[in-house]
């Protein structure tokens, strides 16, 4: 790494021992205070901050997110960033950060933050936890170790009363502790703050949006009550993207960072090879010393070759040999740069650390291009450009 982009990172990224100070020096941006405010402005930049901001999915969705509206550009400046993986606040800083200095990342486990010194923004975003609402996991919910980090999120919007909130989780939010997990955090927010937010709730099919996976989550909408604004959900495009397209078209160039190939085993390579294009380990017809000797669930995903006419299934930044995702010919697992072809990052966004810290990354980001479209939508709701839109799966909630 030279020595320049080393120099940005640690100008950007505060690691966990110095964290104290880097929430001292934070600069508080302006900030609107009304709907009647931003519509009046020559040029509106909703400032922004992230809670659990992973590698930058949703930050550079927002970054690319702009509107022109009688005379005036709509668009969004990033404030401040909390995560807690050294490795992940590096890539958001050298991507999203580059050219931003008056804004922060904070390497840091979130229980040890001053949440009163964060300074506040126009719009918080925030994909909480969700390892303990995974249908992969135990679905412990609120009753877990990840489950409760919500909370935080919650805290700071009750201190910062942003104009609006963006949180997102994965669809299995909906089914912990048997529903009462997801009415427990969709109250909290609704009331949070001193007016209470207007929420809408959508299980948003990625796929439908023109992304090459098959990626599903909730994304929770709120404008504070006082500015009279509710969020519709934006139509999809059902322009299908497969996977194929995504990788191939156009090519990844030859010196595109993090598109080093894994070294697999003999006994991958074979069973690869008896795998067909959409099939996996439990459905292919493998010869019996290559069957997977598993007792119990048998998970869809594991050795599963992609499917070159579909979508991706879902890209993950969890688990062990046989989840990596394979591609649809050639007997071997995707580079971390194709993944991240199908989260639809470009190409020059480059991830810092190791091949699994990359790989987790990747798996556990929003794609950018499905942020960019909910983002967008919030700057038209703020503008007041009507747009095409679907009714939410979970309504509106403003009781």
């Amino acid at each position: 790494m030279s020595s320049t982009i080393r120099k940005l990172i640690e100008d950007h990224c505060a690691g966990s021992e110095s964290s104290r100070e880097s929430e001292a020096t934070m600069i508080q941006l302006p900030r609107f205070n009304s709907l009647r405010q931003i519509r009046r402005a020559g040029r509106p930049r909703l400032t922004i901050a992230e809670m659990y901001c992973g590698p930058g999915g949703i930050a550079l969705g927002a970054a690319l997110s702009t509107i022109k509206y009688q005379g005036k550009q709509y668009s969004y400046r990033h404030s401040w960033a909390t995560d807690y993986d050294r490795d992940t606040c590096s890539t958001y800083s050298l991507n999203i950060l580059k050219d931003q200095s008056d804004s922060r990342v904070l390497c840091a486990d979130i229980r040890t933050l001053n949440l009163g010194s964060l300074p506040s923004v126009d719009g918080f975003l925030y994909g909480f936890p969700c390892n303990d609402f995974s249908n992969v996991g135990e679905t412990r919910g609120l009753e877990g170790k990840f489950g409760p980090l919500y909370r935080y999120g919650v805290e700071y919007i009750r201190q910062a009363n942003p104009l609006f909130l963006f949180a997102e989780n994965v669809s299995g939010l909906s089914g912990a502790n048997s529903g009462a997990a997801f009415k427990q955090i969709l109250s909290e927010l609704a009331h949070a703050g001193d007016y209470g937010y207007t929420l809408t709730t959508h299980l948003f099919k990625f796929e439908d949006y023109g992304i090459p996976q098959a990626r599903h989550r909730y994304i929770i909408i709120g404008f504070r009550r006082d500015l009279g604004l509710k969020f519709e959900v934006p139509r999809p495009s059902f322009v299908t993207r497969t996977c194929k397209e995504a990788i191939e078209h156009p090519p990844i160039p030859t010196s595109a960072k993090n598109h080093e190939l894994t070294k697999q085993s003999q006994i991958v390579i074979d069973r690869l090879r008896h795998i067909g294009p959409g099939e996996n380990a439990w459905t292919a017809q493998l010869p019996k010393n290559l069957r997977l000797n598993v007792q119990g669930a048998q998970l869809s995903q594991i050795y599963k070759r992609l499917d070159p006419k579909r979508p991706s299934y879902t890209v993950t930044g969890s688990g062990g040999g046989g989840t990596h995702v394979y591609h649809w010919s050639e007997p071997r697992a995707l580079t971390n740069r194709e993944r991240a072809r199908l989260q639809t990052f470009p190409d020059d966004f480059e991830f810092v650390g190791s091949k699994e810290s990359v790989r987790k990354q990747i798996g556990m980001a929003v794609p950018p291009a499905a942020a960019k479209v909910i983002l967008t939508a919030i700057l038209k709701t703020f503008a007041g450009v009507p747009y095409t839109s679907v009714t939410p799966s979970n309504g509106f909630l403003n009781d």
